[in-house]
């Protein structure tokens, strides 16, 4: 038993914990980008086998849910910057216990919100799939429809960007 108390006190260094945070932001924001637009991307499937030329108006409605992903890599690559994975600068083996959680903590809201508001954007794309089909010169309603989904993942990057650059390292 001594030994996985030793494991884990070798593991839970504060740069790991930082660590996980990057991490976090970028799997669970990237996952429900990649359930999102696989959602939606069913939906584009059937419209193009329809009518083909329905192509870029249903991609467009696809590929909105995609970006929390990219909100997830930001504040991933940023919380490596910080911690001198990325860039040097800062030793890693330094990074206290504190500074690693609070890194954990801030890629929190792009984590929870990216993957949740994906999810929500994709179905919101793919209802608005119907527009396509139906009326497809107002393609641009149902953009609008999934763009104020957008807008809670837009939140959750800026305060997650706003609490990683405002924390002191070293």
């Amino acid at each position: 038993m001594e030994w996985l108390i030793n494991f884990i006190k070798d593991i839970a260094t504060g740069g790991n914990i930082a660590l996980l945070g990057a991490a976090l932001a970028l799997i669970c924001a990237g996952i429900g980008s990649a359930k999102a637009v696989g959602m939606a991307g069913e939906a584009a499937a059937g419209i193009v086998a329809e009518d083909p030329s329905k192509f870029v108006r249903a991609l467009i409605l696809q590929a909105l849910p995609g970006t929390q992903g990219i909100y997830g890599l930001i504040i991933a690559f940023l919380v490596m910057s910080k911690v001198g994975i990325i860039g040097g600068g800062v030793d890693f083996a330094a990074i206290t216990i504190a500074e690693g959680v609070s890194l954990l903590l801030a890629a929190l809201p792009i984590a929870i919100v990216g993957y949740k508001s994906a999810i929500m954007q994709a179905k919101v794309s793919v209802s608005s799939m119907q527009i396509v089909t139906t009326h497809p010169e107002e393609t641009t309603k149902g953009m609008i429809f999934a763009g104020l989904v957008e807008t809670y993942a837009v939140f959750a990057l800026l305060i997650s960007f706003l609490l990683v650059s405002g924390i002191q390292i070293g």
